[in-house]
């Protein structure tokens, strides 16, 4: 039998710095423990400052994207501004628990940048359950050794560079110790006037 929290694979890290957030996801798309893909994105943009992963079931995380960005879209012309990262993430966790007799098998991770310029990073469960955090959090296959190896090497107001390094020290190292998460890692860092986007090659085994 397979388990639907396992049949992809992958995992999403968020951790928070001084004046930034990075949010960091494996490359890798698996049929348990077949590699289909290692070239699948798991987070996505949704405004300037705001970006999601997601793990667990594919297509419900693809829906899920594209009424997201409506939403946001509708969000942003009413109101004539972007959207913040808790607004978005009240938005998501709406829209998780508005279907929670048919739920959406998605773990979410939220990052951003807010209005005042500070990190946010959340992360919740498939009914919108949130957990906001002033550190780092995680989602995946390899959450248990992403949160242990976190909790070892974290360290808070981190510049850029550092945050940089510590997630994929973090990261790679879990992911190596996890047999569906892994094929490389994708870092998006955000700050008050950027967004860097960061490729980094892991094993390939």
């Amino acid at each position: 039998m397979s388990d639907i929290s396992t049949f992809y694979g992958g995992s999403v890290l968020a951790l928070t710095g001084k004046h930034s957030a990075i949010i960091v996801s494996d490359k890798r798309l698996g049929n348990n423990s077949i590699t289909v893909s290692t070239q699948h994105d798991r987070v996505y943009k949704m405004s300037d400052k705001v970006y999601v992963g997601m793990t667990l079931f594919v297509p419900d995380v693809q829906m899920l994207v594209r009424k997201l960005r409506m939403e946001v879209n509708l969000f942003e012309i009413e109101e004539n501004r972007r959207i913040d990262p808790d607004e978005f993430s009240s938005l998501l966790s709406y829209t998780l628990y508005s279907h929670r007799f048919s739920p959406r098998f998605v773990d979410p991770v939220v990052a951003g940048i807010d209005a005042h310029d500070k990190p946010y990073i959340c992360s919740m469960d498939l009914l919108g359950c949130q957990s906001t955090s002033n550190d780092f959090c995680a989602v995946g296959t390899a959450e248990d050794k992403l949160y242990g190896l976190a909790e070892a090497l974290y360290v808070p107001d981190m510049n850029d560079d550092e945050l940089f390094v510590t997630a994929m020290q973090i990261f790679l190292n879990a992911v190596d110790r996890d047999a569906l998460s892994g094929w490389g890692a994708e870092a998006h860092i955000i700050s008050r006037d950027r967004v860097v986007k960061r490729t980094v090659k892991s094993r390939m085994d």
